[in-house]
């Protein structure tokens, strides 16, 4: 079980996902982003709106998405 934070996934709080893979914890990251979207969480909406802007460029996202499933894998079990 891994361990990351909205914020080192590009959110703008210090909530804590656990997960066993990385696509577990995209899941869980999804449906927290999907609830501020929501609330619409003004911090959060900028963060959102980031994400979106990313998502228009693919090479950009899979970037992204690959240098966080490193950091994910580089992590020790919590």
């Amino acid at each position: 079980m891994k361990k990351m934070t909205c914020n080192q996934l590009g959110g703008a709080c210090d909530t804590e996902f656990t997960a066993e893979t990385f696509d577990e914890l995209q899941e869980k990251v999804k449906a927290h982003g999907a609830e501020m979207f929501m609330k619409q969480d003004a911090a959060h909406m900028g963060a959102i709106q980031k994400m979106m802007a990313m998502m228009s460029n693919p090479d950009e996202m899979n970037k992204w998405m690959d240098e966080k499933r490193a950091e994910f894998d580089s992590l020790p079990d919590a």
